[in-house]
């Protein structure tokens, strides 16, 4: 089982590190082509996907959050987020287990 990320820039270079492939979206467009991305590959498992990015789709993300049971979507936090910017090294360990 392999992961795939979504989101900005910084997120999907900091999960690179880690070994995650991943594709950035700053747009609904290029959201959904990174969805359809992480989708073709039945070897993804796991989709991480920012809370910015995933607004732009939400009905999409929503489809699989609640109703699929594979791949698991995990929401993380964008660098933008209303919470503050997010820990990278604490948002990659905490979603897929690896330290840095």
């Amino acid at each position: 089982m392999k992961y795939f990320v979504i989101g900005d820039e910084d997120t999907v270079l900091g999960f690179s590190l880690v070994g995650v492939f991943g594709m950035q979206a700053t747009t609904a467009q290029q959201a959904m082509q990174a969805w359809d991305k992480a989708l073709e590959n039945p070897e993804h498992g796991i989709i991480i996907i920012t809370d910015e990015v995933a607004d732009l789709i939400r009905p999409v993300v929503n489809r699989y959050l609640f109703s699929e049971t594979f791949p698991l979507v995990v929401e993380i936090p964008s660098p933008n987020s209303k919470q503050g910017p997010p820990d990278l090294r604490a948002v990659v360990n905490q979603a897929i287990g690896v330290s840095l």
